[in-house]
């Protein structure tokens, strides 16, 4: 009677190893990866709760675009959010639910904001998820 094939147990434990190691990267993203909220929640929220306040990170040109932006919304492009960062004092005890065109720059800077104490949430899909889910935007300038 011949033994287990060494070559298939081999393979077994590097298979068994590969995934391990798989499941500890995915676990380590998704502990690290800033807070997020969906439009419905968002929209949900602005509406219980005035204190919050909206932060687009967006360049200028695209808060006035056709996109828009959220109502209230307050704009420091992303590039400039470490210099003026002053700005948001005001409401650190507050929560910043920050959005840009896709989510991308804003998850970025909700990971920044958080890093200096921030209560910031990134909406999920940007202002065109936003807008998808027929949600309001201002397109005139403030």
């Amino acid at each position: 009677m011949a033994g287990p094939d060494p070559h298939r147990r081999r393979t077994l434990v590097f298979v068994a190893v590969t995934l391990g190691v798989l499941c500890i990267l995915m676990v380590t993203h998704y502990q690290s990866a800033p807070p997020a909220i969906g439009v419905d929640s968002a929209r949900q929220m602005l509406a219980a709760d005035s204190s919050v306040v909206v932060l687009d990170v967006r360049t200028p040109e695209e808060y006035r675009s056709h996109t828009g932006h959220l109502p209230g919304a307050r704009l420091i492009p992303l590039p400039e959010l470490g210099r003026r960062l002053e700005e948001l004092r005001p409401f650190g005890d507050r929560t910043i639910v920050v959005y840009c065109r896709h989510g991308q720059r804003s998850l970025n800077a909700v990971a920044f904001l958080r890093r200096h104490g921030y209560n910031a949430l990134n909406l999920e899909g940007g202002i065109l998820k936003w807008m998808e889910a027929r949600n309001p935007v201002n397109v005139k300038e403030q």
